[in-house]
């Protein structure tokens, strides 16, 4: 019975994560006015989640690694319905962003998650289980959006809040009750120092990409932070090489399937998030834009949402595809169905039903690359890695969603027109056009790393990791005794 649950349970437990990542969407602009700060300040309310997530993921993952992954899920889940309850009950800038921060914490629960199918389910399963469970995190973002927008417009916008911690504390019960605790730990000590240079690296590197609009790309603060993250990451890595437990197994982390993998996630990362950005807007804008669709937000947020029901679909389709003919080419797949979808999209930004058109191509190549993530990481790491190296594969679709907000974003705010002679400047439709090309050439790119993959013709089992060459396999197995 319990077996037959831990599925959708999980995908609930991610679902609830990237609702509680995209509910502040909607208030976003009114953010200054609701906490009496500018807009650069109130900005930190997402740059925090951002922050923390990133940091939170690979640790939340090494965390479950060791002292069990149910465990950690549990964890993680507590701190988003904590964080929820701080934001729920403030209205002031330094608590909600301190809120926002503890929330981010829940990012851990995805790559936990995927963990815990490898270690319950047996190898015919796991894969759609797999597939379902990575397009949790868009299906949760777009289905979350229309609704929190309809919330944000009919109540009190602190009911966001109160509406994430109870759909995390319905998780909470569910995982508790449904989800087993995985015999399977890796033995060692956790690497306080390597968390330490993880997160500082992190911080040093996200912080100039989130705030370089802000500070202005070519300030001494942008560039400090930049250079600083080379120097940290660098030590961080020669210490991770040197020690016995370390938070990352580099090693690892180089093989070729893991290394190829991590990077594509980054540019589908980046292609993803543009459609976030760029579609709501577009709807948004008045008619008298000559471009604009005249929409609501609740509207603009129901055209958005069939992309998150298109990842969830294909999600399934993705595995059969993976079993068949291997991950890789899942992928490629995925890759390419994306830079179509985003190279049609420059075309398609006339009518209301066109934007959902291009939303469904867009989830359906999104929820493709996705799903093939999970078995391309899977089958190259020893099972005891699986909560580490998912986190880290998380980790790089973070780093890519935050870059395309900063480069998309300084796209959207340099390419402007005014709604009325002298009036505001909004982004004009070679804005919206060139960030759409920029996520198909991300697609593109991620597809020349894909096909670097080593092909191989079916999932690998749960039990065994599957590696580019018989070397790295012959080491794995010896490694296991």
């Amino acid at each position: 019975m319990t077996a037959r649950w831990l599925v959708p349970v999980l995908a609930f437990g991610g679902i609830s994560v990237a609702v509680m990542q995209t509910l502040i969407v909607p208030i976003v602009a009114q953010l200054p006015a609701l906490l009496d700060t500018s807009t650069s300040n109130a900005s930190w309310v997402i740059t925090s989640t951002l922050l923390s997530g990133a940091v939170a993921t690979p640790i939340m993952g090494r965390l479950g690694d060791l002292y069990g992954k149910r465990r950690i899920i549990l964890l993680s889940l507590a701190l988003m319905v904590a964080g929820s309850l701080l934001c729920g009950f403030t209205s002031e800038l330094v608590p909600m962003v301190a809120g926002r921060a503890v929330q981010g914490f829940a990012m851990g629960a995805i790559p936990l998650g995927i963990g815990v199918m490898r270690d319950e389910l047996p190898p015919e399963r796991l894969g759609s289980a797999m597939a379902f469970m990575s397009s949790s995190l868009g299906v949760g973002g777009a289905l979350g959006m229309p609704l929190a927008a309809y919330v944000a417009q009919h109540a009190d916008w602190h009911a966001l809040f109160f509406g994430s911690a109870g759909i995390g504390v319905a998780a909470m019960v569910l995982v508790r009750l449904l989800v087993p605790e995985s015999a399977r730990r890796t033995p060692g000590r956790f690497d306080v120092i390597g968390t330490l240079g993880l997160s500082a690296g992190l911080v040093a590197l996200l912080l100039p990409i989130s705030k370089g609009g802000d500070w202005g790309w070519g300030s001494g603060t942008v560039l400090g932070l930049l250079a600083a993250a080379v120097v940290i990451f660098l030590a961080w890595g020669a210490y991770e090489l040197r020690i016995a437990d370390p938070l990352v197994d580099l090693r690892t982390t180089a093989r070729r399937q893991v290394l190829l993998t991590n990077l594509a996630s980054i540019m589908v990362g980046l292609a993803f998030y543009a459609a976030t950005l760029v579609l709501p807007q577009l709807l948004q804008l008045p008619a008298s834009t000559g471009y604009g669709l005249g929409q609501s937000m609740v509207v603009a947020g129901l055209c958005v949402a069939p992309m998150g029901i298109a990842m969830m679909l294909v999600s399934s389709l993705s595995a059969r595809l993976s079993q068949a003919r291997g991950p890789k080419v899942s992928l490629m797949t995925g890759l390419v169905i994306l830079a179509a979808a985003y190279l049609a999209g420059t075309g398609l930004m006339g009518a209301v039903w066109q934007t959902v058109v291009v939303a469904v191509l867009i989830g359906v190549g999104i929820g493709i690359a996705y799903s093939a993530m999970p078995a391309l990481i899977l089958g190259a790491v020893d099972p005891s890695e699986s909560g580490a190296a998912n986190g880290l594969n998380t980790l790089m679709r973070s780093i890519g969603t935050s870059t395309s907000s900063a480069v998309v974003g300084v796209v959207l705010a340099r390419m402007t027109s005014p709604v009325v002679p002298g009036g505001p400047e909004v982004p004009d439709l070679a804005g919206f056009r060139t960030a759409f090309l920029i996520a198909a050439g991300a697609a593109l790119l991620g597809l020349v790393i894909a096909a670097f993959l080593p092909s191989s013709t079916a999932v690998g089992s749960a039990a065994s990791p599957v590696h580019a060459d018989p070397v790295e396999r012959g080491h794995a197995v010896s490694s296991r005794g």
